[in-house]
């Protein structure tokens, strides 16, 4: 895709500000129950500036490998819109990876997501955002690529993080802290950079 060459940076104190919602019609159920348990005083080992917020620790053993689809569902929009591209950087993580992410800033760009896609650049991703934290809920109806799911806080905080999301699979799957941005990468590309809850990021937008 083509980037625009005027980019605005945006830095939410040393980190991101992220876009996140539910990739691949993911259904958000403001009012389901979360998959996982909050801790109210987790954070990143070494670091206190987490002390006392809302945060998932990432745990020390990867899931299982999610795989793709070995057949996806057929795309009905013949031709899709495609989105603007923004640039994530992950400051806190080894050697602070870049990646080109996809921005879902409506309504029907975060219902529609990664739906239907058999293949994702390695370095590449999909960026929702609301207007408001919240907790937040996804599925991964018609997505055929497994996944790394982000869920940032407003101050651009990793709150959570969900690896190895199997694909084609209406389970819900949430992190019980407040998200404004949620961030989709291809499965393992989390644990493979070093990126883990409690770290911050920096975000460039169009």
């Amino acid at each position: 895709m083509r980037v625009r060459s005027r980019v605005r940076a945006i830095v939410i104190a040393s980190a991101v500000t992220l876009f996140g919602s539910s990739a691949c019609d993911r259904k958000e159920t403001p009012d389901g129950r979360p998959a996982t348990k909050k801790t109210l005083s987790g954070k990143t080992p070494g670091s206190d500036r987490n002390e006392g917020r809302c945060l998932v620790p990432t745990p020390p053993r990867p899931p299982s490998e999610a795989t793709p689809a070995t057949v996806c569902p057929s795309d009905p929009v013949s031709n899709p819109r495609k989105l603007p591209i923004g640039f994530v950087t992950f400051s806190d993580a080894p050697g602070s990876p870049r990646v080109a992410v996809e921005l879902a800033r409506t309504d029907g760009a975060r219902a529609r997501g990664l739906m239907y896609r058999t293949h994702m650049a390695d370095d590449d991703g999909m960026l929702f955002v609301w207007k408001e934290e919240r907790e937040r809920s996804f599925w991964m109806r018609n997505t055929c690529i497994p996944l790394d799911m982000l869920f940032v806080a407003a101050d651009g905080t990793i709150v959570g993080i969900h690896e190895q999301v199997p694909v084609l699979n209406e389970a819900p799957r949430a992190i019980s802290c407040p998200a404004m941005y949620v961030l989709e990468m291809n499965a393992g590309w989390t644990r493979k950079h070093g990126v883990v809850a409690g770290q911050r990021l920096k975000v460039e937008t169009p």
